[in-house]
């Protein structure tokens, strides 16, 4: 913006319409991404990463302030503990909160979602025959 008045003190001419958009607009405000009603986000969004790059995503969305469901089941456990790491760091930027749903699924919420009840883990359940399944169970190879 300030180079753009100092060609025109110079006299140069301005055939580049995006000189007269100032700094600020070329950020993304996380409230404009809002419902304007509610002033909050209002969309469930359901992902299923396949590479530890698409974690950036996942927290764009919840920095909209959406609520995220991420099935970590097509990466490998060790990318998926990565992600869970991301996440968990984005989340508590925003002050957010993470859930377990399942064997490598997870519900991740911005700060003005709330969640109520808990979903019990399996690893603390007893099987049939009175044994405690173990993380040898779990077929996904996800034990956390």
């Amino acid at each position: 913006m300030a180079f753009g008045k100092l060609k025109g003190f110079l006299g140069v001419e301005n055939e580049d319409s995006n000189e007269n958009i100032g700094d600020d607009e070329y950020y993304n405000d996380v409230e404009d991404t809002t419902d304007e009603k509610s002033g909050s986000g209002n969309k469930m969004i359901l992902l299923e990463p396949r590479a530890y790059s698409e974690s950036q995503q996942i927290a764009d969305y919840l920095k909209r302030r959406n609520t995220v469901v991420v099935n970590l089941k097509r990466v490998t456990p060790e990318q998926a503990k990565r992600i869970v790491d991301f996440l968990s760091g984005a989340l508590y930027a925003i002050s957010g909160d993470m859930q377990k749903l399942g064997g490598g699924i997870f519900l991740c919420t911005p700060n003005n979602v709330d969640v109520e009840g808990k979903i019990s883990d399996d690893s603390t359940l007893k099987s049939s025959k009175g044994r405690t399944k173990t993380s040898d169970d779990n077929a996904e190879g996800f034990n956390w």
